[in-house]
């Protein structure tokens, strides 16, 4: 209300004197001391006058003050549940010109079994350093089931769910060889799809690997260069493998790679033996922070580290197990007997492949019918499905090498075989990508990634487009949205 306005509207009503006792109930509810004698002496009515002025005015900027706070209250609120590209708080609307390097350069970090949330453990300014100045999926990255290690390195790396690219679990055998696939199989013959180091070798340029998984393997145009490729040793301190990849950075320009790999086996290492919640966890997580704080300041020396695209990600989250959370098959010996032989994975994936003469279908009716009949201990917290009737999300079903039975076990629960008398207590991960607790993160840092924006959480099968489109190459057919990259970087100038 403009204030001339409520003085006149105020002048022009008056309201009438009464006289009442000063004890009369009307005279008792008033706020203020309107005593009957104001009627006839000028200078009180002047000054009730002023007073409600004075609370008019007031009463009015308190509202308008409301009415702002609000607006933008209630702004804010609608924001951050908005979709993907309203989440931005960067007024950045393309992507950063190079100041040094002569190419874009992408640094593909992987922090095993660094789960989300663990970046609130302790301090870490230099991982905060890289999320405040870059992009960060806000909830989360969401790891492809079952989500171990190899599985999803290989997704991460290739775009491709693990019934595509081959690396369906940790360990596995080979239905039509009897061949067995462990963590030290470097025969092509298992690694389906393409990986970055290829896609990049296919289009003449050069490519480094400090450790991943697949990257030791020859294929297609990568022959795994001596100098460029190393090959897999846990005792490499992890100070080594960050110098390595800087020593790139002193190369002539055209001989830099543009496409690297760093992995740390931290704190995954750490979880595996004390669970999320130990103290091991948070000095294993202040250490990964350490060592990001030294390649920064390595690329800063060399003048680059505004030019480099940082990706920081894990491949799985972590959550605890005890002995108390057990479901045993030998338990199920009233319903149905399942030998060790069937058995191709115990936890957290229960694989299991009968032999011909067993119709696979019997063996999951029995089976449900015996963990749901409640006479096995913990029996409710597991379920089993043929492969094909897994629900569709899990994109687990298209793949000879993926037994034809399959159990999902809740989190945190383990499934053995037999009893027996052992304490463990530690963590463990491969659960369904459903659960929070797998999730892991997505950082990027770089000439393509907006500052301080935060993104919805999205699977990590769709990093490989993001790479191929930060690097302007072609990338291979993948499970990834080829659309994706346009809701995460920045675009590139016209």
């Amino acid at each position: 209300m403009d204030p001339d306005s409520a003085l006149n509207s105020t002048k022009a009503t008056q309201i009438p004197c009464q006289e009442e006792d000063a004890l009369s109930p009307s005279t008792a509810l008033l706020p203020f001391n309107t005593d009957s004698s104001d009627c006839s002496n000028p200078t009180k009515k002047h000054t009730t006058t002023i007073v409600f002025i004075s609370l008019l005015l007031v009463a009015c900027i308190s509202l308008s003050a409301a009415a702002a706070f609000a607006f933008l209250f209630f702004s804010s609120a609608s924001t951050s549940s908005s979709p993907i590209t309203a989440t931005s708080f960067s007024a950045e609307t393309t992507s950063r010109p190079l100041t040094k390097l002569k190419h874009p350069v992408v640094i593909l970090i992987s922090s095993d079994g660094f789960r989300f949330g663990y970046q609130f453990k302790t301090q870490t300014p230099n991982i905060q350093r890289l999320i405040v100045n870059g992009t960060e999926a806000e909830t989360g990255l969401i790891p492809v089931f079952p989500t171990l290690t190899f599985p999803n390195h290989y997704s991460i790396i290739t775009g491709l769910y693990p019934a595509y690219h081959g690396i369906i679990n940790n360990h596995f055998v080979d239905p039509q060889t009897g061949e067995v696939f462990t963590m030290r199989s470097h025969e092509p013959k298992w690694w389906l799809g393409e990986p970055l180091w290829e896609t990049v070798a296919n289009h003449g340029l050069r490519a480094a690997t400090y450790f991943w998984p697949g990257a030791e393997v020859h294929k297609g145009s990568w022959n795994c260069p001596e100098g460029f490729c190393m090959f897999y040793n846990g005792s490499v301190p992890f100070e080594d493998r960050v110098d390595k990849v800087l020593s790139y950075f002193d190369l002539p320009s055209s001989e830099i790679p543009v496409f690297m790999t760093l992995y740390f086996e931290d704190p995954d290492h750490q979880g595996h033996k004390v669970g999320p919640d130990d103290p091991e966890i948070t000095e294993a997580v202040a250490g990964i922070d350490r060592i990001i704080g030294r390649l920064i300041d390595g690329l800063e020396k060399r003048g680059v580290f505004e030019d480099v695209n940082i990706i920081m990600v894990g491949d799985h989250g972590m959550v605890g197990t005890c002995d108390k959370k057990l479901i045993f098959l030998d338990d199920l010996g009233s319903s149905i007997q399942i030998p060790a032989e069937w058995v191709q994975s115990y936890s957290p994936l229960l694989a299991i492949r009968p032999p011909p003469s067993v119709t696979p279908s019997d063996v999951v009716k029995k089976m449900n019918e015996g963990l749901q009949s409640g006479n096995i201990k913990n029996g409710k917290y597991l379920k089993v499905f043929l492969k094909e009737e897994l629900p569709s999300r899990l994109h687990y079903a298209a793949s000879d090498r993926i037994p034809p039975i399959i159990g999902l076990i809740e989190e945190g629960f383990k499934v053995e075989q037999t009893r027996i008398k052992h304490q463990e207590c530690g963590g463990a991960h491969g659960y369904d990508n459903a659960f929070f607790s797998m999730r892991t993160i997505f950082i990027g840092h770089g000439p393509r990634f907006a500052r301080g924006r935060k993104v919805p959480s999205f699977e990590n099968v769709q990093i490989y487009n993001l790479v191929t489109s930060i690097l302007k190459i072609q990338g291979a057919a993948n499970n990834g949205s080829a659309s994706f990259p346009g809701f995460i970087l920045l675009p590139s100038p016209s």
